[in-house]
């Protein structure tokens, strides 16, 4: 996975070699197999953490084993506590979106700070497909099917630091198994990615159904309408250029 990841990070033009990252950990086996990665491809990373005081001493365990991960690794670590429920009672939104705009707020201001090139995401091609499939339910044109970009301006505050998301090229079983069998890392689990009631994680709950390659053709699928839609718009991206070729491919058989 690391020569993976690094490839898509060359790729994309996702890091500059000599820029600092900061690497947004929850404790989950995404972010913390992000993290290792980006540590073992030589890149100069800054952990942010939030706790939103959503889920009590779970809340409190994920901080506790973050501020410890940081610590074996010598990383250095931000911690932002945050009162969710009362900002999402001031927003009129629900705690999902606030607590959304409130980390990348936050992610946002203390990149610049840290003088940061990057924020750092753990999305893999699951998310990928998720959102796809939720925009497709509620109706979506192109943009929709576009799904999540490697690279994109912060969806939640005005900064010059672009979101990158180093793990699209992979899914999250195979994250698991390169934590698990091959570096041997421990991670904590978030009990409420199992909790239905969010939109998302019965879509989730859907996808897990789904084989390793359905859930790789549709973040394909996404990347390759990120391409037509730059077709679209004149832009000479790598997504583009994929397209083109995909389409020369098709006609070809």
């Amino acid at each position: 996975m690391l020569r993976r990841v690094l490839k898509y990070i060359r790729d994309n033009g996702l890091l500059e070699r000599n820029g600092r990252v900061l690497v947004c950990v929850s404790g989950g086996a995404d972010s913390v197999a992000l993290l290792d990665v980006l540590l073992r491809g030589g890149y100069e990373c800054v952990v942010a953490h939030c706790n939103f005081h959503l889920r009590g001493e779970e809340s409190d365990r994920d901080e506790a084993f973050v501020r410890e991960l940081c610590a074996k690794r010598n990383v250095r670590l931000l911690v932002q506590h945050f009162d969710t429920h009362a900002a999402a009672e001031k927003d009129g939104k629900s705690i999902e979106l606030t607590a959304r705009r409130l980390r990348y707020e936050w992610f946002a201001q203390v990149g610049e700070e840290e003088n940061c090139s990057a924020i750092a995401v753990a999305h893999h091609q699951n998310d990928q497909a998720e959102t796809v499939l939720m925009n497709l339910r509620r109706g979506a044109g192109i943009r929709g099917l576009c799904g999540m970009r490697p690279k994109s301006p912060n969806p939640c505050a005005e900064s010059r630091i672009p979101v990158i998301r180093p793990l699209l090229c992979t899914t999250h079983d195979y994250i698991k198994h390169y934590l698990l069998d091959i570096r041997h890392i421990d991670w904590v689990e978030d009990s409420t990615n199992s909790d239905c009631k969010f939109r998302r994680n019965s879509i989730r709950a859907e996808i897990g159904g789904y084989s390793k390659a359905e859930i790789e053709h549709i973040a394909a699928t996404a990347r390759y309408m990120q391409g037509y839609l730059d077709m679209m718009e004149g832009k000479d991206s790598i997504q583009a250029r994929e397209a083109k070729e995909y389409e020369a491919q098709r006609q070809k058989k």
